[in-house]
């Protein structure tokens, strides 16, 4: 999706996926020029913040680097511009551990916040999000960990790959404002299939601030769309046509 080219960031300790892909531990496309660039609509739960051309990032057999962290682990920022910031979340699968308040402020140049993790245990995928104040777009990053309780150096990834598993979460603590752990329905952080066929979907016309579930139908300027990605319409914008990472013409 396009967006404002001065405000860029992403999580680089411990080392995202594209901030793994920027130091050449992980083999990479064209994120590795680009890390601070994986941006997208507000709302999504992809590595990629549906970018077709970062879709690597969502690939979980990749071979990224899992980093043994423990109940507590505090995430840094790095920002190449600063922007106006509604918030900052964390998502471990469909359950938010954490959120740090940015008072539509922009930040320094980098951020630091300190999530309790202690919810969850062992092999885990976190999604870390910066909702940007005065556009409707977020910038995105994954991060492959291991948690426990004494935390410890980086290490290799394993040869499988395990989906993570989610236990009840705990109280969420950092360095600003610390806001209960809420949790949402799960969506999955890999590419939709676009040659299956989905649930039926409620017609009508593509609408402002609607949400649209992955294969919702909808028609625009007399033409059918399958929804790629869930995701609410913040901008009139991101219509149908203009938004191929979001839908599929049908």
């Amino acid at each position: 999706m396009p967006g404002d080219a001065r405000a860029h960031g992403y999580v680089d300790s411990p080392a995202s996926r594209q901030a793994q892909c920027a130091q050449g531990l992980v083999a990479c496309g064209e994120i590795k020029y680009e890390p601070q660039s994986v941006e997208g609509p507000k709302g999504l739960r992809s590595c990629s913040g549906g970018v077709g051309r970062f879709a690597e990032l969502d690939d979980d057999s990749k071979g990224w680097r899992v980093q043994n962290v423990g109940r507590t682990v505090t995430f840094s920022w790095k920002f190449t511009a600063q922007h106006r910031t509604q918030n900052w979340e964390y998502y471990i699968g469909g359950t938010r551990v954490g959120m740090v308040e940015g008072n539509n402020q922009p930040p320094s140049q980098s951020a630091s916040h300190t999530i309790d993790l202690g919810g969850f245990t062992g092999r885990q995928k976190l999604l870390a999000i910066w909702n940007i104040g005065d556009t409707a777009n977020a910038f995105y990053s994954c991060l492959d960990l291991n948690i426990s309780g004494d935390g410890g150096p980086t290490t290799p990834p394993a040869t499988t790959t395990n989906p993570p598993t989610t236990n009840p979460p705990a109280t969420t603590t950092h360095q600003h404002t610390t806001t209960p752990p809420t949790t949402e329905p799960p969506v999955t952080t890999t590419p939709p299939p676009v040659t299956t066929t989905t649930r039926p979907a409620p017609a009508g016309e593509w609408k402002v601030q609607a949400q649209y579930a992955i294969g919702d139908v909808v028609t625009y300027q007399g033409s059918r769309y399958r929804c790629r990605q869930a995701h609410t319409v913040h901008d009139p914008n991101w219509t149908p046509p203009a938004t191929p990472a979001l839908w599929e013409r049908l």
